[in-house]
Protein backbone atom coordinates (compact mmCIF):
# COMPACT_ATOMS: atom_id res chain seq x y z
CA UNK A 1 0.00 0.00 0.00
CA UNK A 2 1.85 3.34 -0.93
CA UNK A 3 2.41 5.84 1.99
CA UNK A 4 1.76 10.02 1.80
CA UNK A 5 3.06 13.35 3.60
CA UNK A 6 0.18 14.46 4.72
CA UNK A 7 1.19 18.39 6.07
CA UNK A 8 -0.39 21.15 8.46
CA UNK A 9 0.40 24.96 7.95
CA UNK A 10 -0.81 26.45 11.19
CA UNK A 11 -0.03 30.20 12.42
CA UNK A 12 2.40 28.59 15.15
CA UNK A 13 3.43 25.25 13.57
CA UNK A 14 4.36 23.39 10.83
CA UNK A 15 3.38 19.62 11.32
CA UNK A 16 4.07 17.21 9.25
CA UNK A 17 3.52 13.13 9.09
CA UNK A 18 4.22 10.00 7.00
CA UNK A 19 0.46 8.66 6.73
CA UNK A 20 -0.29 4.62 5.73
CA UNK A 21 -3.59 4.70 3.68
CA UNK A 22 -5.15 3.68 6.22
CA UNK A 23 -4.83 7.39 8.17
CA UNK A 24 -1.67 5.18 10.43
CA UNK A 25 0.99 7.94 11.51
CA UNK A 26 4.44 6.11 10.68
CA UNK A 27 6.59 8.97 11.55
CA UNK A 28 6.17 12.56 12.40
CA UNK A 29 8.27 16.11 12.58
CA UNK A 30 7.24 19.86 13.84
CA UNK A 31 8.68 22.90 12.87
CA UNK A 32 8.08 26.79 13.97
CA UNK A 33 5.48 28.51 11.68
CA UNK A 34 6.36 31.74 10.33
CA UNK A 35 4.66 34.86 8.41
CA UNK A 36 7.18 34.83 5.42
CA UNK A 37 5.49 32.49 2.93
CA UNK A 38 9.26 31.56 1.51
CA UNK A 39 10.52 30.75 4.93
CA UNK A 40 7.37 28.58 5.35
CA UNK A 41 7.86 26.79 1.77
CA UNK A 42 11.21 25.78 2.33
CA UNK A 43 10.81 24.40 5.83
CA UNK A 44 7.77 22.44 3.94
CA UNK A 45 10.35 21.32 1.61
CA UNK A 46 12.68 20.82 3.95
CA UNK A 47 10.30 18.23 6.14
CA UNK A 48 9.32 16.46 2.85
CA UNK A 49 12.85 15.71 2.17
CA UNK A 50 13.34 14.08 5.41
CA UNK A 51 10.59 11.64 4.71
CA UNK A 52 10.97 11.13 0.97
CA UNK A 53 11.38 7.34 0.33
CA UNK A 54 10.35 5.23 -2.43
CA UNK A 55 6.64 4.30 -1.27
CA UNK A 56 5.43 8.05 -0.64
CA UNK A 57 3.11 8.41 -3.86
CA UNK A 58 1.54 11.84 -2.88
CA UNK A 59 1.74 14.94 -0.87
CA UNK A 60 -1.16 17.15 0.81
CA UNK A 61 -0.84 20.04 2.15
CA UNK A 62 -3.79 21.77 4.64
CA UNK A 63 -3.78 25.62 4.29
CA UNK A 64 -5.61 28.37 6.73
CA UNK A 65 -7.77 30.41 4.62
CA UNK A 66 -9.36 30.56 0.95
CA UNK A 67 -8.19 27.51 -0.90
CA UNK A 68 -9.94 26.51 -3.95
CA UNK A 69 -8.70 22.85 -4.21
CA UNK A 70 -9.98 21.95 -7.15
CA UNK A 71 -7.18 24.46 -9.16
CA UNK A 72 -4.85 23.57 -5.86
CA UNK A 73 -5.02 27.35 -5.61
CA UNK A 74 -4.25 29.41 -2.51
CA UNK A 75 -6.81 32.84 -2.57
CA UNK A 76 -6.44 34.54 1.04
CA UNK A 77 -4.39 33.85 4.50
CA UNK A 78 -4.98 34.81 7.39
CA UNK A 79 -2.11 34.61 10.00
CA UNK A 80 0.15 32.57 7.29
CA UNK A 81 -0.77 33.72 4.20
CA UNK A 82 0.67 32.15 1.28
CA UNK A 83 -1.84 33.54 -1.71
CA UNK A 84 1.93 34.84 -3.43
CA UNK A 85 3.07 31.59 -3.68
CA UNK A 86 2.41 28.89 -5.82
CA UNK A 87 2.38 26.13 -3.75
CA UNK A 88 1.41 23.10 -4.93
CA UNK A 89 3.52 23.59 -8.34
CA UNK A 90 6.90 24.40 -6.57
CA UNK A 91 6.54 21.67 -3.95
CA UNK A 92 5.74 19.24 -6.99
CA UNK A 93 9.03 20.46 -8.65
CA UNK A 94 10.96 19.88 -5.13
CA UNK A 95 9.80 16.62 -4.74
CA UNK A 96 8.93 14.76 -8.01
CA UNK A 97 5.27 13.75 -6.38
CA UNK A 98 1.70 14.83 -7.08
CA UNK A 99 0.37 17.46 -4.54
CA UNK A 100 -2.85 18.10 -3.18
CA UNK A 101 -3.93 21.41 -1.61
CA UNK A 102 -6.94 21.97 0.31
CA UNK A 103 -8.44 24.39 3.70
CA UNK A 104 -6.65 22.84 6.90
CA UNK A 105 -10.14 22.59 8.56
CA UNK A 106 -11.23 20.46 5.73
CA UNK A 107 -8.56 18.26 6.06
CA UNK A 108 -9.21 18.06 9.43
CA UNK A 109 -12.84 16.99 9.05
CA UNK A 110 -11.82 14.40 6.34
CA UNK A 111 -9.67 12.96 9.38
CA UNK A 112 -12.57 13.07 11.82
CA UNK A 113 -15.15 11.37 9.66
CA UNK A 114 -12.85 8.42 8.35
CA UNK A 115 -11.49 7.86 12.01
CA UNK A 116 -12.44 10.06 14.80
CA UNK A 117 -15.43 11.52 16.33
CA UNK A 118 -17.04 12.22 12.60
CA UNK A 119 -17.66 8.36 12.11
CA UNK A 120 -20.93 7.13 11.38
CA UNK A 121 -22.46 10.91 10.73
CA UNK A 122 -23.19 12.58 7.44
CA UNK A 123 -23.72 16.04 8.44
CA UNK A 124 -21.44 17.96 10.13
CA UNK A 125 -19.92 21.25 10.63
CA UNK A 126 -16.39 21.37 12.07
CA UNK A 127 -14.82 24.70 14.09
CA UNK A 128 -11.14 24.26 14.84
CA UNK A 129 -9.99 26.58 17.16
CA UNK A 130 -6.35 27.51 17.30
CA UNK A 131 -4.85 30.91 16.74
CA UNK A 132 -6.94 31.93 14.18
CA UNK A 133 -10.46 29.54 13.43
CA UNK A 134 -10.95 27.96 10.39
CA UNK A 135 -14.10 26.11 9.41
CA UNK A 136 -15.53 23.13 7.50
CA UNK A 137 -18.56 21.61 6.59
CA UNK A 138 -20.34 18.04 5.81
CA UNK A 139 -23.08 17.41 3.60
CA UNK A 140 -23.61 13.81 3.08
CA UNK A 141 -20.18 12.75 4.49
CA UNK A 142 -19.33 15.07 1.16
CA UNK A 143 -17.20 18.36 2.32
CA UNK A 144 -18.99 21.55 0.68
CA UNK A 145 -17.20 23.56 -0.91
CA UNK A 146 -19.58 26.24 -3.03
CA UNK A 147 -18.04 28.00 -5.94
CA UNK A 148 -14.21 27.12 -3.81
CA UNK A 149 -14.56 28.54 -0.61
CA UNK A 150 -17.60 27.82 1.70
CA UNK A 151 -17.10 26.60 5.26
CA UNK A 152 -15.28 30.12 5.93
CA UNK A 153 -17.01 29.52 9.55
CA UNK A 154 -14.05 31.64 11.52
CA UNK A 155 -15.65 34.49 9.84
CA UNK A 156 -19.39 34.15 11.19
CA UNK A 157 -20.41 38.14 12.42
CA UNK A 158 -20.89 38.06 15.77
CA UNK A 159 -20.52 41.56 16.92
CA UNK A 160 -20.89 44.09 13.73
CA UNK A 161 -19.52 46.74 15.79
CA UNK A 162 -16.33 44.53 16.93
CA UNK A 163 -12.88 44.52 16.17
CA UNK A 164 -11.55 44.38 12.69
CA UNK A 165 -10.68 40.77 11.25
CA UNK A 166 -8.21 39.93 8.79
CA UNK A 167 -10.73 39.29 6.61
CA UNK A 168 -11.45 43.00 6.34
CA UNK A 169 -14.70 42.37 8.30
CA UNK A 170 -15.60 43.33 11.72
CA UNK A 171 -16.38 41.51 14.67
CA UNK A 172 -15.75 37.92 13.35
CA UNK A 173 -15.72 34.94 15.56
CA UNK A 174 -11.94 34.64 14.79
CA UNK A 175 -11.80 38.10 16.42
CA UNK A 176 -13.01 37.01 19.70
CA UNK A 177 -13.33 33.10 20.20
CA UNK A 178 -9.80 32.06 18.51
CA UNK A 179 -6.61 31.49 20.45
CA UNK A 180 -5.16 34.68 19.53
CA UNK A 181 -8.30 36.41 21.27
CA UNK A 182 -8.08 34.88 24.61
CA UNK A 183 -5.32 35.80 25.13
CA UNK A 184 -6.71 39.63 24.47
CA UNK A 185 -9.48 38.81 27.04
CA UNK A 186 -6.84 37.53 29.07
CA UNK A 187 -4.97 40.58 28.64
CA UNK A 188 -7.70 43.14 29.16
CA UNK A 189 -8.42 41.44 32.26
CA UNK A 190 -5.26 42.36 33.64
CA UNK A 191 -3.88 39.30 33.94
CA UNK A 192 -0.26 38.42 32.79
CA UNK A 193 0.42 36.28 29.25
CA UNK A 194 1.57 33.17 31.33
CA UNK A 195 -1.83 32.85 32.44
CA UNK A 196 -3.52 29.92 30.75
CA UNK A 197 -6.56 28.32 29.85
CA UNK A 198 -6.86 25.47 32.23
CA UNK A 199 -5.18 27.77 34.49
CA UNK A 200 -9.01 29.88 34.50
CA UNK A 201 -10.73 26.78 34.41
CA UNK A 202 -9.52 26.64 37.91
CA UNK A 203 -10.03 29.70 38.81
CA UNK A 204 -13.82 29.53 37.26
CA UNK A 205 -13.97 26.64 39.55
CA UNK A 206 -12.68 28.12 42.74
CA UNK A 207 -15.34 30.74 42.22
CA UNK A 208 -13.07 33.14 40.39
CA UNK A 209 -15.36 35.65 39.01
CA UNK A 210 -12.54 37.49 36.64
CA UNK A 211 -11.74 34.16 35.06
CA UNK A 212 -15.55 33.89 34.66
CA UNK A 213 -15.66 36.57 32.78
CA UNK A 214 -12.79 35.68 31.00
CA UNK A 215 -14.53 32.42 29.70
CA UNK A 216 -17.67 34.16 29.06
CA UNK A 217 -16.04 36.75 26.75
CA UNK A 218 -14.47 33.92 24.88
CA UNK A 219 -17.27 31.28 24.58
CA UNK A 220 -20.44 33.31 24.01
CA UNK A 221 -19.65 34.51 20.59
CA UNK A 222 -18.12 31.25 19.71
CA UNK A 223 -22.10 29.66 21.00
CA UNK A 224 -23.52 32.01 18.60
CA UNK A 225 -21.36 31.02 15.69
CA UNK A 226 -22.54 27.58 16.14
CA UNK A 227 -25.88 28.45 16.82
CA UNK A 228 -25.94 30.00 13.35
CA UNK A 229 -24.05 27.62 11.51
CA UNK A 230 -26.79 25.42 13.11
CA UNK A 231 -29.45 27.59 11.60
CA UNK A 232 -28.27 27.43 8.61
CA UNK A 233 -27.08 23.95 7.96
CA UNK A 234 -29.07 22.06 10.05
CA UNK A 235 -26.43 19.38 11.04
CA UNK A 236 -26.31 16.14 12.77
CA UNK A 237 -22.63 16.84 14.51
CA UNK A 238 -20.79 19.93 15.55
CA UNK A 239 -17.05 19.79 16.61
CA UNK A 240 -14.73 21.09 18.02
CA UNK A 241 -11.43 20.86 16.76
CA UNK A 242 -8.01 22.46 17.01
CA UNK A 243 -5.31 23.44 19.61
CA UNK A 244 -8.12 24.85 21.41
CA UNK A 245 -10.86 22.52 20.80
CA UNK A 246 -11.52 20.94 23.76
CA UNK A 247 -10.90 23.99 26.11
CA UNK A 248 -13.49 25.74 23.55
CA UNK A 249 -16.49 22.72 24.43
CA UNK A 250 -15.55 23.02 27.63
CA UNK A 251 -16.22 26.79 28.37
CA UNK A 252 -19.18 26.74 26.20
CA UNK A 253 -20.72 25.79 29.78
CA UNK A 254 -20.30 29.11 30.54
CA UNK A 255 -22.67 29.97 27.07
CA UNK A 256 -25.17 27.21 27.22
CA UNK A 257 -27.44 26.99 23.73
CA UNK A 258 -30.33 28.92 25.08
CA UNK A 259 -32.56 29.35 21.42
CA UNK A 260 -34.88 25.94 21.60
CA UNK A 261 -34.84 25.63 17.60
CA UNK A 262 -31.30 25.48 17.10
CA UNK A 263 -29.90 23.08 19.14
CA UNK A 264 -27.14 20.32 18.38
CA UNK A 265 -24.91 18.24 19.99
CA UNK A 266 -21.38 19.61 19.72
CA UNK A 267 -18.67 17.80 20.62
CA UNK A 268 -14.64 18.05 21.29
CA UNK A 269 -12.83 16.26 17.97
CA UNK A 270 -10.93 13.37 18.65
CA UNK A 271 -7.94 13.12 16.79
CA UNK A 272 -6.32 16.77 18.13
CA UNK A 273 -3.62 18.14 16.14
CA UNK A 274 -3.09 14.93 14.04
CA UNK A 275 -6.02 15.53 12.11
CA UNK A 276 -4.78 17.97 9.79
CA UNK A 277 -1.81 15.59 8.86
CA UNK A 278 -3.87 12.50 8.33
CA UNK A 279 -6.80 14.34 6.07
CA UNK A 280 -3.85 15.66 4.08
CA UNK A 281 -2.48 12.15 3.69
CA UNK A 282 -5.55 10.30 2.84
CA UNK A 283 -6.81 12.75 0.36
CA UNK A 284 -3.18 13.39 -1.53
CA UNK A 285 -3.86 9.43 -1.96
CA UNK A 286 -6.82 10.24 -3.14
CA UNK A 287 -5.37 12.46 -5.64
CA UNK A 288 -2.56 10.29 -6.59
CA UNK A 289 -5.21 7.80 -8.03
CA UNK A 290 -5.72 10.33 -10.63
CA UNK A 291 -9.43 11.71 -8.96
CA UNK A 292 -9.39 15.37 -8.59
CA UNK A 293 -7.43 16.37 -5.68
CA UNK A 294 -10.11 18.50 -3.86
CA UNK A 295 -12.45 15.22 -3.12
CA UNK A 296 -11.91 14.20 0.34
CA UNK A 297 -11.08 10.96 2.00
CA UNK A 298 -15.15 10.14 2.81
CA UNK A 299 -16.79 11.84 -0.50
CA UNK A 300 -18.90 10.32 -2.84
CA UNK A 301 -15.78 10.63 -5.18
CA UNK A 302 -13.22 8.64 -3.71
CA UNK A 303 -10.89 6.72 -6.22
CA UNK A 304 -8.94 4.47 -4.27
CA UNK A 305 -10.42 3.54 -1.05
CA UNK A 306 -12.94 0.32 -1.21
CA UNK A 307 -16.27 1.23 -0.22
CA UNK A 308 -19.04 -0.94 0.62
CA UNK A 309 -22.99 -0.76 0.40
CA UNK A 310 -24.01 -2.20 3.89
CA UNK A 311 -27.25 -4.25 3.57
CA UNK A 312 -28.52 -4.14 7.13
CA UNK A 313 -31.79 -6.14 8.66
CA UNK A 314 -32.71 -8.64 11.53
CA UNK A 315 -33.34 -12.09 10.49
CA UNK A 316 -36.32 -12.51 7.80
CA UNK A 317 -36.20 -8.34 7.29
CA UNK A 318 -35.92 -9.24 3.57
CA UNK A 319 -32.38 -7.95 3.13
CA UNK A 320 -31.24 -10.72 0.73
CA UNK A 321 -33.83 -9.57 -1.34
CA UNK A 322 -32.45 -6.29 -1.36
CA UNK A 323 -29.46 -6.98 -1.53
CA UNK A 324 -29.65 -9.73 -4.81
CA UNK A 325 -31.50 -6.65 -6.35
CA UNK A 326 -29.40 -3.96 -5.84
CA UNK A 327 -25.95 -6.35 -6.79
CA UNK A 328 -28.04 -7.04 -10.43
CA UNK A 329 -28.48 -3.29 -10.69
CA UNK A 330 -25.21 -2.22 -9.52
CA UNK A 331 -22.96 -5.10 -10.85
CA UNK A 332 -21.26 -5.11 -7.75
CA UNK A 333 -20.03 -8.49 -6.06
CA UNK A 334 -22.16 -9.64 -3.03
CA UNK A 335 -21.32 -11.48 -0.32
CA UNK A 336 -23.60 -12.03 2.57
CA UNK A 337 -23.47 -14.15 6.11
CA UNK A 338 -25.53 -16.75 5.09
CA UNK A 339 -23.37 -17.36 1.77
CA UNK A 340 -20.23 -17.83 3.58
CA UNK A 341 -21.81 -20.04 6.85
CA UNK A 342 -24.37 -22.08 4.93
CA UNK A 343 -21.97 -24.43 3.21
CA UNK A 344 -20.00 -25.02 6.31
CA UNK A 345 -23.19 -25.65 7.77
CA UNK A 346 -23.92 -28.41 5.53
CA UNK A 347 -20.38 -29.96 5.00
CA UNK A 348 -20.28 -30.14 8.96
CA UNK A 349 -24.20 -31.13 9.74
CA UNK A 350 -25.32 -28.66 11.64
CA UNK A 351 -24.94 -27.84 15.72
CA UNK A 352 -26.32 -26.16 17.83
CA UNK A 353 -27.04 -22.40 18.08
CA UNK A 354 -24.00 -21.61 20.20
CA UNK A 355 -22.05 -23.56 17.66
CA UNK A 356 -24.14 -21.45 15.07
CA UNK A 357 -23.02 -17.99 16.22
CA UNK A 358 -19.53 -18.86 16.45
CA UNK A 359 -19.60 -19.92 12.78
CA UNK A 360 -21.35 -16.42 12.11
CA UNK A 361 -18.46 -14.42 13.60
CA UNK A 362 -15.85 -16.41 11.93
CA UNK A 363 -17.87 -16.29 8.03
CA UNK A 364 -17.97 -12.57 9.33
CA UNK A 365 -14.50 -12.18 10.03
CA UNK A 366 -13.99 -13.89 6.23
CA UNK A 367 -16.23 -11.55 4.14
CA UNK A 368 -13.89 -8.19 5.43
CA UNK A 369 -10.91 -10.55 4.76
CA UNK A 370 -11.93 -10.78 0.99
CA UNK A 371 -13.23 -7.03 1.00
CA UNK A 372 -9.96 -6.35 2.32
CA UNK A 373 -7.92 -8.38 -0.86
CA UNK A 374 -10.61 -6.80 -3.55
CA UNK A 375 -8.43 -4.27 -5.64
CA UNK A 376 -8.70 -0.62 -4.59
CA UNK A 377 -11.71 1.29 -5.49
CA UNK A 378 -13.95 -1.35 -5.49
CA UNK A 379 -17.51 -1.68 -4.28
CA UNK A 380 -19.03 -4.26 -2.52
CA UNK A 381 -22.44 -5.42 -1.32
CA UNK A 382 -22.34 -6.85 2.44
CA UNK A 383 -25.55 -8.63 3.34
CA UNK A 384 -25.60 -9.26 7.35
CA UNK A 385 -27.41 -8.61 10.65
CA UNK A 386 -24.46 -6.23 11.65
CA UNK A 387 -26.38 -5.63 15.13
CA UNK A 388 -25.50 -9.17 15.88
CA UNK A 389 -21.35 -8.29 16.82
CA UNK A 390 -19.95 -4.98 18.53
CA UNK A 391 -20.23 -1.82 16.97
CA UNK A 392 -16.02 -1.68 17.10
CA UNK A 393 -15.53 -4.70 15.85
CA UNK A 394 -17.21 -3.76 12.73
CA UNK A 395 -15.13 -0.44 12.35
CA UNK A 396 -12.01 -2.60 12.92
CA UNK A 397 -12.91 -4.67 10.02
CA UNK A 398 -13.68 -2.19 8.17
CA UNK A 399 -10.52 -0.32 8.62
CA UNK A 400 -8.20 -3.47 7.99
CA UNK A 401 -10.28 -3.65 5.49
CA UNK A 402 -9.15 -0.20 4.00
CA UNK A 403 -12.91 -0.02 3.53
CA UNK A 404 -13.49 4.00 4.18
CA UNK A 405 -17.15 4.59 2.54
CA UNK A 406 -19.92 2.71 3.90
CA UNK A 407 -24.03 3.19 2.68
CA UNK A 408 -26.56 1.47 4.81
CA UNK A 409 -29.43 -0.07 3.15
CA UNK A 410 -31.88 -0.77 6.86
CA UNK A 411 -34.04 -3.57 5.29
CA UNK A 412 -37.32 -4.08 8.18
CA UNK A 413 -40.94 -5.09 8.49
CA UNK A 414 -42.99 -5.42 11.53
CA UNK A 415 -42.23 -8.67 14.19
CA UNK A 416 -45.29 -10.88 13.06
CA UNK A 417 -44.43 -10.56 9.38
CA UNK A 418 -40.70 -10.99 10.00
CA UNK A 419 -42.47 -14.66 12.21
CA UNK A 420 -44.23 -15.60 9.18
CA UNK A 421 -41.37 -14.88 7.01
CA UNK A 422 -38.78 -16.91 9.42
CA UNK A 423 -42.01 -20.09 9.93
CA UNK A 424 -42.22 -20.63 5.88
CA UNK A 425 -38.76 -21.08 5.42
CA UNK A 426 -37.31 -23.21 8.50
CA UNK A 427 -37.32 -26.53 6.69
CA UNK A 428 -35.39 -24.92 3.92
CA UNK A 429 -32.42 -23.87 5.89
CA UNK A 430 -29.35 -26.16 6.82
CA UNK A 431 -29.13 -27.80 10.43
CA UNK A 432 -27.89 -25.56 12.91
CA UNK A 433 -29.94 -22.12 12.42
CA UNK A 434 -32.13 -21.31 15.23
CA UNK A 435 -35.48 -23.29 14.64
CA UNK A 436 -39.05 -21.92 15.46
CA UNK A 437 -38.59 -21.84 18.99
CA UNK A 438 -36.44 -18.50 18.01
CA UNK A 439 -39.69 -16.57 16.43
CA UNK A 440 -40.43 -15.01 19.70
CA UNK A 441 -37.27 -13.64 20.31
CA UNK A 442 -37.11 -12.47 16.68
CA UNK A 443 -39.99 -10.23 17.03
CA UNK A 444 -38.87 -9.04 20.48
CA UNK A 445 -35.89 -7.93 17.92
CA UNK A 446 -37.94 -6.50 15.48
CA UNK A 447 -39.28 -4.10 17.98
CA UNK A 448 -36.28 -2.47 19.59
CA UNK A 449 -33.37 -2.81 16.45
CA UNK A 450 -32.29 0.08 14.79
CA UNK A 451 -29.97 0.75 11.78
CA UNK A 452 -26.08 1.69 12.10
CA UNK A 453 -26.55 4.76 10.91
CA UNK A 454 -22.41 5.26 9.95
CA UNK A 455 -22.83 7.55 6.83
CA UNK A 456 -25.74 7.86 4.46
CA UNK A 457 -28.94 5.60 5.36
CA UNK A 458 -31.69 4.65 3.11
CA UNK A 459 -34.72 3.02 4.78
CA UNK A 460 -36.57 -0.08 3.12
CA UNK A 461 -39.72 -1.31 4.54
CA UNK A 462 -40.10 -4.92 3.20
CA UNK A 463 -43.56 -5.26 3.04
CA UNK A 464 -43.95 -2.87 0.22
CA UNK A 465 -43.08 -2.92 -3.50
CA UNK A 466 -39.02 -2.35 -3.59
CA UNK A 467 -38.26 0.24 -5.64
CA UNK A 468 -34.68 -0.60 -6.85
CA UNK A 469 -34.21 2.34 -9.26
CA UNK A 470 -34.63 5.01 -6.76
CA UNK A 471 -32.26 2.94 -4.36
CA UNK A 472 -29.69 2.79 -7.39
CA UNK A 473 -29.85 5.93 -8.16
CA UNK A 474 -29.23 6.82 -4.57
CA UNK A 475 -26.23 4.67 -4.65
CA UNK A 476 -25.05 6.08 -7.41
CA UNK A 477 -25.67 9.74 -5.68
CA UNK A 478 -23.68 8.84 -2.40
CA UNK A 479 -21.11 6.02 -3.51
CA UNK A 480 -20.81 8.29 -6.62
CA UNK A 481 -19.96 5.59 -9.01
CA UNK A 482 -21.94 3.75 -12.15
CA UNK A 483 -23.79 0.54 -12.65
CA UNK A 484 -21.45 -2.02 -14.42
Amino acid sequence: MPLSIGIDIGGTNLRAARISGTGEILDRISEKSAPDPELVLSRIADMVRRFESPEVAAIGIGVPGRVDARLRTVLSGGYVNLASVSLAERLEDIAGKPVVVDNDCNMALVAEMALGAGRGHGNIVMFTIGTGIGGAVAQNRQIMRGRATAGQLGHITVDVNGETCACGRRGCVETTSSGTALGRHIARAGLGPDVSIDQLFDRDAAGDIQALGILEAWARPLRAAIDTAVAVLDPDLVLLGGGLGRAAHRALACAPALAPWYQCKVEPAQLGDDAGVIGAGLQALAGEAGIAPALPLPSVQFGRARRAVLVNGIPASGKSTVSRGIADRMGWPLLALDTVKNPFLEVLGGGDREFNRTLGRASYQAIWSVVGEAPAGTNVIVDAWFGFQPRQLLEDHLRKAGVQQTAEIWCHAPGEVLAERYRARLGQRPAGHPGAAYIPELIELARRAEPLRRGPLFDVDTTKPIDFGAIAEWLRAVIGASSA
